[in-house]
């Protein structure tokens, strides 16, 4: 399809750039996809009001995949050592020798060698080596079809020990300033626990403990399962993408008692566009984990997936597909309009829309 199809307008003042005191104070647009009688087939709401939707027989789904400092500063091997993060972030420009790695997956089975976006990506060819604080070293052993590297870390120890010390939490573009302590806590779901991801799950950065409670006391499941943030799911897309129906692979788990409770429910409420994904590819594949490159665009017969809780997303992107495939094109691109309309706060930090 033509992504120009899933425009929309956004005016750049309402791309939260800081995240709510409360986790639990975003505003949430309910969406009803099949009450035509309806007026506006949407409601105003609270995401406080997120476990009144629930009932008996439901399960909610939620990502437990946890956010890494995945961006890392260094400087190439043969220039002198610079001050960390001196880069310009709005305008990504880098002072002589400096070098902004942002860490993707782990692709060996020793977990040294790891896919990455590396700037400023002309200079950084294979052979290149990096060196970052705390005596980190790396070298540019590979080369992706989309312009992405593939690091091989020197030495034996805990790379994710290493990771905590000296990276920083990567937050998306639009964010226009440099991350801070507050966001390790901040840029993380409070139930996160499998280390792995190169970007949060945003739809799940708005429950609380007290949430997950009062979902529980109307009767609904819990059901968790993971799934690794990393290119497929945040990438704008690329046309060959659309073309072959594939994202770029992410690695997906569910284990046998939250599969089990996802088989008994009524109802399948997905938190996130990422639950989804691991949720249709385990249903569509048989498989409870392994890679996938699931593409979901208008047009896909979702399996179990029946409500979806889910930020607001960005043009052009796999996760805007997805919404509109699961509420269709018109209603997702009315009920966008209606927020921009109603001031809410868009993207990572921004309000939500639950999809029933």
């Amino acid at each position: 399809m033509d992504l120009a199809e899933l425009d929309y307008h956004l005016p750049p003042e309402l791309i939260a750039q800081e995240p709510l005191a409360d986790r639990a104070g975003a505003r949430m647009l309910v969406v009803f996809r099949a009450d035509a009688n309806r007026p506006g087939r949407w409601e105003d709401r609270q995401f406080r009001d997120f476990p009144s939707f629930l009932g008996p027989g439901d399960c909610v789904v939620l990502n437990d995949s946890r956010v890494f400092p995945a961006r890392l500063y260094g400087h190439r091997q043969g220039t002198r050592s610079l001050p960390i993060g001196r880069h310009n972030p709005k305008r990504h420009e880098y002072l002589s020798g400096e070098v902004e790695v942002f860490l993707l997956r782990a692709v060996s089975p020793g977990g040294r060698d790891w896919e990455a976006l590396v700037r400023p990506g002309r200079k950084m060819r294979v052979g290149e080596r990096i060196h970052f604080d705390g005596g980190l070293e790396g070298e540019i052993v590979a080369r992706g079809p989309f312009g992405e590297r593939t690091i091989r870390f020197d030495g034996t120890g805990d790379l994710f020990e290493q990771f905590e010390k000296i990276g920083h939490i990567p937050l998306p573009p639009y964010i226009k300033r440099p991350d801070r302590p507050a966001d390790r806590d901040r840029y993380q779901t409070v139930f996160a626990r499998e280390k792995g991801s190169a970007a949060a799950p945003t739809a799940g950065l708005h429950f609380t403990a007290e949430v997950l409670d009062q979902s529980r006391a109307r009767g609904a499941e819990i059901a968790w399962v993971t799934l690794h943030v990393g290119l497929g799911t945040f990438q704008p897309l690329r046309p060959e993408q659309i073309q072959l129906g594939r994202l770029h692979p992410e690695h997906y788990r569910i284990t046998a008692e939250n599969e089990a409770r996802l088989r008994a429910a009524r109802r399948v409420v997905a938190v996130g566009t990422t639950s989804v994904r691991t949720i249709e590819s385990a249903w569509l594949t048989g498989a409870r984990s392994g890679e996938t490159e699931i593409f979901i665009a208008p047009g896909f017969e979702f399996r179990r997936t029946g409500a979806l809780l889910t930020n607001f997303h960005l043009p052009g992107t796999s996760l805007l597909l997805l919404v509109a495939a699961f509420a269709g094109k018109e209603l997702a691109l009315a009920a966008y309009r209606h927020a921009v309309a109603e001031r809410y706060r868009f993207y990572s930090y921004g309000d939500c829309m639950l999809i029933l």
